[in-house]
């Protein structure tokens, strides 16, 4: 019985590893994002991907933007179309706050409404599909 709940619990740690669920303001689920940066959509068909280097491709795996290591977002000809700082502020090219991103997941925008949450997700992750890019 100890054998069948150590896996059980293997199991379920793997899974929760495997992909963070992106919800909607509603709590309805939006999408996933697997640990390996696959973004997928609520039916889990993949949309996009996020690669660890930074680039930010679509389904058929065309270059459409980059995150640089200081929290830079850029488009896919290297134009900035905003930043994600630190703090989880989440700003356009001309420095104007778009939303935030908090340390729990919620994801506001610039009135500090709810739009989404992003658990266990990275903030400039977050940032690209609720802010910057449709991925679909």
């Amino acid at each position: 019985m100890k054998k069948i709940i150590f896996f059980c619990s293997l199991l379920f740690c793997f899974s929760m590893v495997n992909a963070q669920t992106i919800e909607s303001g509603s709590r309805s689920t939006a999408g996933y994002i697997k640990s390996d940066g696959t973004v997928e959509n609520s039916s889990r068909a993949t949309v996009g991907y996020i690669k660890s280097d930074g680039t930010i491709e679509n389904k058929s795996r065309s270059t459409i933007g980059r995150i640089r290591s200081n929290g830079t977002i850029e488009n896919k000809s290297s134009s900035t179309v905003g930043y994600v700082k630190k703090d989880g502020t989440v700003e356009n090219s001309s420095h104007s706050t778009l939303g935030y991103i908090k340390d729990d997941g919620t994801v506001e925008n610039s009135s500090h409404s709810t739009i989404g949450y992003a658990k266990g997700i990275k903030k400039e992750w977050a940032a690209v599909v609720f802010f910057f890019f449709k991925l679909d």
